[in-house]
């Protein structure tokens, strides 16, 4: 079995750094180029990142399909070695995501193939700790085809935090409430969709599998307080998960987009991706919280 040394945590971002040099060079990493906006909608500025060209991506998407194979394409089975980072457990591998819009787009996979609409496990949540224990940024989760998830192998992401791109601050942060010592599952009056909020005060110095099982505590808490049956071999209701190391939310949807306009988790922390400029001025028209809320599941009126 692989050795894994409890080094790896504190040495995974020069990892990420030194990774994203060779894979750059080397065009295993593609970078997607974007044009940002900002959309302010009920206090929240949102990040909106249009897109200059999404032909590179198209090309290998294409190249995949066309792949004779009895089984669906799938890109981590086996994953390009140019885009290794770092074994996090005997379970999960760190990955750089090859078509990335933000740098040092992370990715967290299992090594075996375990299907996106599963539920989260303590092994899942373990190996995210690893990372967010060494950098600080957003972690999240598409739960299947319908919140966003372009992949049906188990993957959880991390987008670093870093001043000179704007993510150190995110958009929706702005109409959080402000620290507490609150520690169970609430509902944010100002967010029009259904969703479940808890701030989290975990100690991120601690070791990794008790930092998973107390994430993963909350993670079905706040999903029992949305309303799902946590006995059931799979979620029932599809979902978005974001996580900080102050806070985690879960977002329940109901389809992966509105009018063209595709929504995953990194919507729900204020940042939207379009493709064309078209798009762009629909998304004016709609509104981004209007957005949300059309492709999550409405709050019914008082």
């Amino acid at each position: 079995m692989t050795q894994f040394s409890a080094a790896v945590p504190a040495g995974l971002w020069p990892l990420v750094q030194q990774t994203t040099t060779q894979a750059l060079a080397s065009g295993a990493l593609m970078p997607i180029a974007t044009h940002t906006h900002t959309l302010a909608d009920g206090g929240i500025p949102f990040v909106v990142r249009l897109v200059d060209s999404l032909a590179r991506k198209a090309h290998h998407e294409k190249a995949q399909r066309d792949r004779p194979s009895r089984q669906p394409a799938n890109p981590f089975l086996p994953y390009e070695p140019a885009l290794f980072v770092a074994d996090l457990s005997p379970t999960h591998v760190c990955l750089l995501n090859k078509f990335n819009v933000v740098e040092h787009h992370l990715l967290v996979i299992t090594r075996d193939y375990v299907a996106q609409e599963s539920w989260l496990t303590l092994e899942d949540f373990a190996a995210w700790a690893r990372c967010i224990q060494a950098i600080d940024g957003l972690g999240f989760y598409n739960s299947g085809p319908i919140s966003g998830a372009s992949q049906h192998h188990k993957h959880l992401q991390l987008v670093p935090f870093a001043d000179d791109d704007g993510t150190a601050t995110l958009p929706m942060a702005q109409i959080l409430p402000p620290p507490s010592t609150a520690s169970t599952p609430a509902f944010l009056s100002s967010l029009p969709f259904q969703h479940r909020w808890q701030p989290l005060h975990l100690d991120w110095r601690q070791d990794h599998h008790s930092l998973g099982a107390q994430l993963r505590l909350t993670y079905r808490h706040l999903l029992a307080a949305l309303g799902l049956t946590l006995t059931t071999p799979h979620p029932e209701q599809p979902y978005n998960l974001l996580l900080t190391r102050d806070w985690m939310m879960v977002v329940a949807r109901s389809r992966p987009g509105y009018a063209d306009i595709g929504v995953n988790s990194l919507g729900y922390a204020g940042w939207l991706l379009v493709k064309t400029p078209a798009e762009l001025e629909k998304l004016r028209q709609i509104g981004p919280l209007n957005l949300l809320t059309k492709v999550g599941i409405p709050v019914p009126e008082s």
